[in-house]
């Protein structure tokens, strides 16, 4: 089932984890309307501006997903809010900065990027149907523990 142009619902329920531990990853439809929402509001629109392919690693997760992968069961990828992406060539916080300045949003984390490695980490990106935060944030590693602070 294609969500948009250039983004389809099995690439954003597609998991190594749930295949390889047979969990079953399939969304509701209404997590289906909100990865179709995240795919018109943020996906399409990166994709379109940049003219190249955007890699999704993390769609919608399952509750049990989430449980597999030491992820919360309330985070937005459980409710088909969020995806994690890049554009491989693209800096991620070039990318990030991208959708800060142009799109709306909900929450927007570059995780683990290093200004010595412009291509590190990735971007987390959620949209929500209603009041988005325009949170922008960075994730890092600090004595082995995740940190965030405002971007």
């Amino acid at each position: 089932m294609k969500l948009t142009e250039n983004f389809s619902l099995n690439e954003l329920t597609k998991s190594q984890t749930a295949e390889r531990k047979g969990i079953d990853n399939t969304p509701s439809t209404e997590h289906q309307e909100n990865l179709k929402s995240l795919c018109e509001m943020i996906l399409q629109p990166i994709r379109d501006h940049f003219g190249q392919v955007v890699s999704v690693s993390s769609g919608y997760r399952s509750p049990e997903l989430c449980v597999a992968i030491g992820s919360s069961t309330q985070s937005q990828h459980a409710s088909g809010c969020a995806a994690d992406f890049e554009i491989f060539g693209v800096s991620n916080k070039e990318l990030a900065d991208y959708i800060d300045q142009n799109l709306d949003y909900d929450q927007l984390i570059l995780e683990y990027w290093k200004e010595s490695d412009p291509n590190s980490g990735w971007v987390h990106c959620s949209y929500t149907n209603g009041s988005n935060r325009k949170q922008y944030l960075r994730a890092y590693k600090e004595n082995g523990r995740t940190k965030y602070e405002p971007m």
